[in-house]
């Protein structure tokens, strides 16, 4: 049989995060659960597509959009789940046994967001998004997401915008579990702007999406 999993992982200059990336991914390798490994970049001028290639990655490129990268990267896939990860999301040891164990559900699931910083802030953003993953089924992009192909594909995939391309794949999508393991996130955006402020930018980003704001317009504003 198959390894199960096919790894879809978007890129734009991530040589410095996505090596730490890939290497918690030799887990899923070991244990025979990962089929391939996606890269579908968009337009990166560092080294990030030679880091790419010396893993052994399928890369795809074209413009950079995220949802763009996603939608190009998962068609490309052949297993039969998706796990769509940022490129500087680093899964704790030991994601393989709740992804082994959970792959027999069939549903859809989130790893549980922490960030590689301490202290009271950081797990108060973190702890509002595994809420907020659990009650409303709405996760942030940067928790991963494992989710049958054949799910991902009836739920329309991944849209072609370059901001919030994951709330409008789960808004199509329901029952999605939260993994009892954690993926680990850069802190750079919060630390810079201040942890309070980023988490209601981002609330009144997600706000301002649900009310139709154009989804270009708030990239540009999300990324000032």
């Amino acid at each position: 049989m198959p390894a199960p999993i096919s790894i879809v992982i978007p890129t734009l200059n991530a040589a410095e995060t996505l090596p730490a990336t890939l290497q918690a991914l030799m887990e899923g390798l070991h244990t025979g659960l990962i089929r391939e490994l996606i890269v579908t970049d968009g337009g990166s001028t560092d080294q990030t597509l030679e880091i790419a290639d010396e893993a052994g990655a399928e890369i795809v490129t074209g413009a950079a959009s995220r949802g763009g990268q996603l939608r190009r990267g998962c068609k490309q896939a052949r297993g039969e789940w998706l796990l769509v990860l940022h490129a500087d999301t680093v899964l704790e040891d030991g994601w393989t046994k709740a992804v082994g164990d959970h792959l027999r559900s069939g549903k859809p699931a989130v790893f549980r967001l922490a960030f590689r910083a301490v202290g009271f802030a950081p797990g108060w953003v973190a702890g509002w998004a595994n809420l907020r993953s659990r009650v409303l089924g709405l996760p942030y992009g940067d928790q991963g997401l494992l989710i049958p192909r054949r799910t991902y594909e009836q739920a329309g995939g991944f849209p072609d915008q370059p901001l919030m391309e994951d709330v409008a794949l789960m808004r199509r999508v329901r029952g999605v579990a939260l993994l009892p393991s954690r993926a680990f996130t850069s802190a750079d955006r919060y630390q810079k702007a201040g942890w309070m402020r980023r988490g209601a930018r981002n609330l009144w980003t997600l706000l301002r999406y649900f009310l139709g704001a154009d989804p270009a317009k708030l990239a540009r504003a999300y990324r000032r």
